[in-house]
């Protein structure tokens, strides 16, 4: 098991995850006065709200999660967060990458998994509050068997397959098309500066035109999301080990201070404390 833990007076932020179950991170976080900048994960987060309450803007729209709420972001959602009451703020987080999900979907016999998407932002619903808290206990234990692991999993989705979006699924537009192909392109090209024109050409729209739409369509400004994707690249990387300044290069931040400016307000602690942290035995 692997612990990573940035602490101060008012916030502090512990990573665990358990060796051979790297696809899932569980997220412990008590805080009063960080916020969150606007980003995106790649995995599903499924949290719990402790204590306080959790305000944020996702889809559109600002919500409230209080002490026993689910808070749920699909991947790809943008969002940000922050403590909205005088108390402190805990929860207890889970980020599941969706290819953990697929065998109980098939198995559920959900159709199509890989667009399983959770409808409500923030609910209420004992059971899944059961079995997340039961899961974040299991990534805790350092005896616990990869039997237990994946039968908790299970149930989880399970219960989260009970709030799927019931929303049909509409063919995708022209204009849709497009704007994946925008995002492919930056997932592609995380490590250049892209210009706007050029992204504008890739949408084949015009600039306020592929502005307004692009934000629309993701939660996030052009700019925003290409550096979103940075810092989950850089994420990803500082978990394998790779050194922070060989990091910095390879995500051609100008330097250390630059990329610790970006990964704070998405992680609460510095690429370095993360690394240090998270891979400590």
């Amino acid at each position: 098991m692997s612990v990573g833990l940035a602490m101060s007076e008012d916030n502090q932020f512990t990573f665990i995850h358990r060796a051979g179950f790297e696809q899932v991170m569980l997220l412990r976080a008590s805080m009063t006065d960080f916020a969150y900048g606007t980003h995106a994960h790649e995995e599903y987060s499924i949290g719990v709200t402790l204590s306080g309450r959790q305000d944020f803007y996702t889809q559109g729209a600002f919500h409230k999660s209080y002490p026993g709420q689910i808070m749920v972001f699909n991947p790809g959602d943008a969002h940000d967060g922050e403590s909205g009451a005088d108390t402190t703020l805990t929860y207890s987080m889970l980020y599941v990458h969706p290819e953990q999900l697929r065998p109980a979907l098939e198995a559920l016999q959900v159709s199509q998994p890989e667009q399983f998407r959770i409808q409500d932002v923030v609910f209420s619903d004992a059971g899944i509050q059961q079995q997340i808290l039961r899961l974040a206990q299991l990534i805790e234990l350092d005896g616990a068997t990869g039997s237990e692991y994946d039968s908790l999993l299970f149930e989880l989705t399970e219960q989260l397959v009970k709030h799927q979006s019931n929303q049909p699924l509409l063919p995708e537009t022209r204009r849709q098309k497009h704007l994946e192909r925008v995002k492919e392109y930056l997932q592609d090209h995380y490590q250049d500066e892209v210009s706007l024109d050029l992204l504008c050409q890739v949408a084949c729209m015009s600039k306020y035109h592929f502005l307004r739409s692009f934000k629309a369509y993701t939660g996030m400004t052009p700019h925003q999301y290409w550096l979103n994707v940075r810092i989950h690249r850089g994420q990803q990387a500082l978990r394998a080990g790779v050194p922070v300044l060989d990091v910095v290069n390879q995500l051609g931040f100008n330097d250390l201070s630059h990329f610790n400016r970006r990964f704070k307000p998405v992680f609460g602690m510095t690429p370095r404390q993360y690394q240090r942290l998270l891979l400590a035995r």
